[in-house]
């Protein structure tokens, strides 16, 4: 899951500190200027008819951009400064939440701090040594910990069950290079779909990161191929990378991968994206997909919180039905939901302090504040119904320091990778997981050579007959739900029956939970269950201590850090 910005209630301690934002009513708030329009994601009431929810979002100031009809949700734009208070007027309209754009990732990556940071974790311990492969391994298999760890290897769940093409996995996130070498042969091109538009301004008015001509395809709405962050790319060649002699294999290597981009550049996931990727989902005969997010600009969604303002909890409110809407529409076609646990090293079971949210003003003026966020708040997508969310696991299999967790939260765990996993607590770039880096992104960061060779720890390269390709260390719970993904379109593989009304194959999303969860190999709470985690980042040339103090809750067969355990690929189809 990307970015990671959390405080936890008596459950996370650093030596260092960080100035908290003003409250939001400390901030002063500036008027949307005559003139100017705004957009708006605008639930229809359930029940109310097509021409009833459309006369109510005119009546209350607003023009339908676009329309998901079979979730009831609609972008809207309006001049209107009081839309939302005359939208909470109207009988056919369930509530609105204003709809966010912004520009592009930074071309370099920035130095983690505090808090943040978690998944660009750099490690400080040399280029990573290779071994040469065993006879049917890929090239790089030696590095991939973490396939060996959940079984999924030439001597394990490859030779049982490598997976079918005719299964699909949509891999919702920030985009595909699906010319990458070792994502090409096995990506659907036909049926991947961009839900997304940058632009290079951000809510203020500011230049994010310059024109649209400054973006290496010329474009601020790029196409269903294109990944210009790199956490899109990494996830979908942890779940399908191909077993095609050229660097590593995913999980399921015969599956076929289908961008549903609903992620910015930036790294922001927003509403509307999110519940047209799932209504699509759903409607194309996607068998699973990938969530590794949140949707900005709420950690947590409070339906009642009263630290936030009246409009706020508002906007919460829609986020919430809104989001569960298109959830429950995938999950009732077929579609298996996976999710990120997050990264913010709490339980989300218990009341938490979150000082990022609203993570991404809808106004000027807007800020994040801190606020008290009981455990009826929630997380989406990763706490909506029938999502099954996973923690991650480092390379001592013991839960990631970074790794959020909660017992009736997390469902498996899995290798996400935890660079600090290490005797003296220094990140080391091998304890990461390894996977596909778009190459123009590793160009424009400086981290190649002249001669194409990496200059940095956390990338490697491996070559066959002329082609290259490149791969990325990083880490995170992102990470570790494409595991589970990959293993849930093995399952589909293996079990499924043909879908006659959409073609290929398809499984109950229960039964593939079932499955799933069923074959995770049981993991104890640590002893003692309260854990002090322990690490160092390099910062100004010297070595700063950070501490966690995170406890684990319930039994051996299912817990708040490994859910109902790690789970095993060659468990899971040798039934």
């Amino acid at each position: 899951m990307r970015r990671a910005v959390i405080t936890a209630a008596a459950a996370c301690a650093v030596v260092t500190t960080t100035a908290l934002a003003l409250p939001a009513s400390a901030v002063p708030s500036k008027p949307q200027e005559p003139g100017t329009s705004s957009e708006y994601v605008v639930l229809y009431k359930d029940g109310a008819s097509l021409d009833q929810a459309r006369a109510a979002v005119k009546a209350a100031g607003g023009t339908i951009v676009r329309e998901n009809t079979d979730v009831g949700v609609a972008t809207v734009r309006t001049s209107n400064a009081r839309f939302t208070a005359l939208a909470a007027r109207q009988g056919a309209l369930d509530g609105a939440a204003a709809n966010r754009v912004i520009g592009k990732a930074p071309k370099t990556p920035s130095a983690p701090a505090a808090g943040k940071g978690v998944e660009r974790e750099t490690g400080v311990r040399g280029p990573v040594q290779v071994k040469k492969p065993a006879k049917g391994e890929e090239p790089l298999a030696d590095i991939q910990w973490d396939m060996k760890q959940i079984n999924a290897t030439a001597k394990g769940s490859y030779k049982t069950e490598p997976g079918d093409r005719r299964v699909l996995v949509g891999v919702m996130d920030t985009g595909v290079d699906g010319n990458h070498p070792d994502i090409k042969p096995n990506f659907n091109g036909k049926l991947s779909r961009n839900f997304t538009t940058d632009i290079p301004v951000d809510a203020n008015g500011g230049e994010v990161d310059g024109p649209c001509e400054d973006e290496p395809d010329k474009s601020c709405n790029d196409q269903a191929d294109v990944d210009e962050n790199e956490h899109g790319t990494h996830v979908a060649s942890t779940i399908a990378s191909p077993r095609n002699g050229l660097g590593m294999a995913g999980v399921a290597p015969n599956v076929s991968l289908v961008n549903i981009r609903v992620g910015q550049d930036s790294g922001y996931f927003f509403l509307q994206p999110t519940v047209d990727g799932l209504t699509y989902a759903a409607k194309t005969g996607i068998d699973v997909v990938n969530m590794s997010y949140y949707i900005d600009p709420w950690l947590w969604n409070c339906a009642t919180n009263p630290a936030d303002s009246p409009e706020d909890q508002a906007e919460q409110r829609t986020i919430i039905k809104a989001t569960q809407r298109a959830l429950d529409y995938a999950h009732k076609r077929g579609v298996t939901l996976v999710a990120a646990a997050g990264n913010e090293s709490v339980d989300y079971t218990k009341t938490n302090v979150d000082s990022s949210s609203p993570d991404f003003a809808s106004e000027p003026g807007e800020a994040p504040y801190e606020r008290t966020v009981p455990a009826s708040c929630i997380s989406l997508p990763s706490e909506g119904e029938n999502v099954i969310p996973v923690s991650a696991t480092g390379i001592s299999t013991r839960k990631s320091y970074y790794s959020s967790h909660g017992n009736g939260y997390v469902a498996v765990a899995a290798p996400g990778g935890d660079k600090v996993d290490t005797a003296d607590g220094k990140p080391d770039d091998a304890r990461g997981i390894w996977a596909a880096y778009p190459e123009a992104i590793a160009r424009a960061r400086g981290e190649l050579n002249p001669d194409g060779s990496p200059k940095t720890s956390r990338v490697v390269r491996d070559c066959k007959g002329g082609t290259c390709a490149y791969y990325q260390s990083i880490q995170g719970t992102s990470m570790a739900s494409p595991h589970a993904a990959g293993v849930a379109a093995l399952i589909v593989s293996k079990y499924g029956k043909p879908d006659r009304a959409r073609g290929g194959l398809t499984l109950s999303p229960r039964t593939v939970e079932g499955v799933l969860r069923g074959t995770a190999n049981a993991k104890a709470c640590p002893s003692p269950s309260t854990v002090e985690y322990v690490w160092y980042r390099l910062e100004n040339g010297q070595w700063v201590k950070y501490t966690s103090s995170q406890t684990c809750e319930g039994g051996k067969e299912r817990n708040g850090f490994f859910g109902d355990g790690i789970i095993d690929a060659l468990g899971a189809v040798k039934r």
